[in-house]
């Protein structure tokens, strides 16, 4: 066998090893398949990945933006609205293409982006049905129902005082107040979250309300 064959004989090998692992990961269950794609089959497994995204640095970029939606996250239930104007410029700078920076639909994808972390303990909803309206985000703390609860708003070319506004005015907190008759379920605080970009100026600004507080279930 000359060199150039043993080279693509390497070169074979070193893509099938990728499949292979892939191939055993699916038989074993540690992965499911469908449709062309693969995915983490179960909650245990994908609490098991999102552990591994904060805690190894070899994952590269996938583990610096797991850090930093956990900070995000953090910014958010401590009300710190300047920090998370901060974080989601920073990310809007740094990830958005030229041509698309301005558009509404690039802001909605870094949301996602910025609050990854957030899918561990919550129920993420994008455009739900809620109060008299469909709310952008809502979090819902489906691992703890005493944890804080979570509705954002976004605004483009607006101010993230009317982003706010609305979310009182349409009553989207009424989300976590359940059905008639019946007992609440979500029992956290609810923060409101205005989040604003302003084309012109390419500023982004935050403001967080305490929309209900926590229920007291002693009293």
């Amino acid at each position: 066998m000359d060199g150039n064959q043993k080279q693509r004989q390497s070169h074979k090998k070193e893509r099938q090893q990728p499949e292979n692992i892939f191939s055993a990961m699916v038989v074993y269950g540690f992965l499911s398949y469908e449709n062309g794609c693969v995915s983490i089959p179960n909650k245990e497994l994908m609490d098991k990945f999102n552990e591994m995204l904060l805690k190894e640095p070899s994952m590269g970029y996938v583990h610096q933006l797991a850090a930093v939606s956990s900070k995000m996250l953090k910014a958010t239930l401590a009300g710190d609205s300047r920090k998370v104007a901060e974080i989601l410029e920073f990310a809007h700078d740094t990830e958005s293409p030229l041509l698309s920076y301005n558009s509404e639909s690039e802001l909605t994808v870094l949301i996602t982006l910025v609050y990854l972390a957030a899918r561990d303990s919550y129920r993420i909803e994008r455009e739900d049905k809620a109060g008299i309206g469909y709310v952008d985000f809502i979090f819902y703390p489906e691992t703890d129902y005493k944890a804080d609860a979570i509705i954002l708003e976004l605004k483009v070319d607006h101010t993230a005082e009317e982003a706010l506004r609305q979310i009182r005015d349409k009553r989207y907190a009424l989300k976590f107040e359940g059905k008639l008759g019946e007992k609440r379920k979500y029992s956290g605080r609810i923060f409101g979250v205005g989040i604003a970009y302003n084309k012109k100026t390419k500023e982004h600004t935050c403001k967080i309300e305490v929309l209900r507080e926590a229920e007291n279930r002693e009293a």
